[in-house]
């Protein structure tokens, strides 16, 4: 088992049941990243700040250091020859990540203008390439503007994640991956849901930057 997934386990034990979906969500993320794709997340409420955290720690060094490497540091300084080691200082390699639920303009029109349901839908079918992930947040997972998201997702090819609780819901059936927490309160599946993306996070980021 992985040293993370082991952590997770010694600090949650009733998460124990939940590692072999975390090993193929991991997997699945891996696999995207090689092959230049990213991460789009939705979710609502609670979930949707889960979604919002989960791109800061992608997007930027976690628990590791993500210089730039020293080649784009070259191309910086030519740039800028008197910024450009400052430029290079202060930037860290990313894991793409983009967070659905920050779009307040296009959330509000879509929403009032078309359909609120389909308002993540709309944003997978704008956003999304074959080679994406799109993770879902849903404690139930029956949230509909979630999974009509999920349903755009396979029409278009992509892989899909689900974070839910005890019985997955719908998204269990649609969705590539289920990680099902097992409670069913909605604040006890949050504070779950929270040590597995860290713990997934990390994982990542040991993947890619660990040398």
């Amino acid at each position: 088992m992985n040293v993370e997934l082991k952590k997770l386990v010694s600090k949650y034990p009733e998460l124990g049941g939940c590692t072999s979906g975390i090993e193929e969500a991991f997997r699945l993320l891996v696999n995207s990243y090689r092959q230049g794709g990213k991460l789009l997340l939705c979710g609502n409420g609670g979930s949707a700040a889960d979604c919002e955290h989960i791109v800061g720690e992608l997007m930027k060094g976690f628990v590791l250091k993500r210089p730039v490497d020293e080649q784009f540091r070259q191309q910086l300084k030519k740039v800028d020859p008197s910024e450009g080691e400052y430029m290079a200082d202060h930037l860290q390699q990313a894991l793409p990540a983009i967070s659905l639920v920050s779009h307040t303009g296009l959330a509000t029109a879509f929403a009032n203008d078309i359909a609120a349901d389909m308002v993540f839908a709309q944003q997978v079918y704008g956003y999304g390439n074959k080679e994406d992930i799109v993770l879902g947040l849903s404690t139930s997972g029956n949230s509909k503007n979630v999974i009509k998201a999920m349903q755009v997702a396979k029409a278009m090819g992509l892989k899909t994640i689900g974070l839910t609780g005890e019985s997955g819901g719908k998204m269990k059936e649609i969705c590539d991956v289920t990680i099902q927490v097992p409670w069913q309160e909605t604040l006890e599946v949050q504070e779950r849901h929270l040590p597995i993306y860290h713990a997934l996070c990390m994982m990542l980021e040991k993947e890619f930057f660990q040398s």
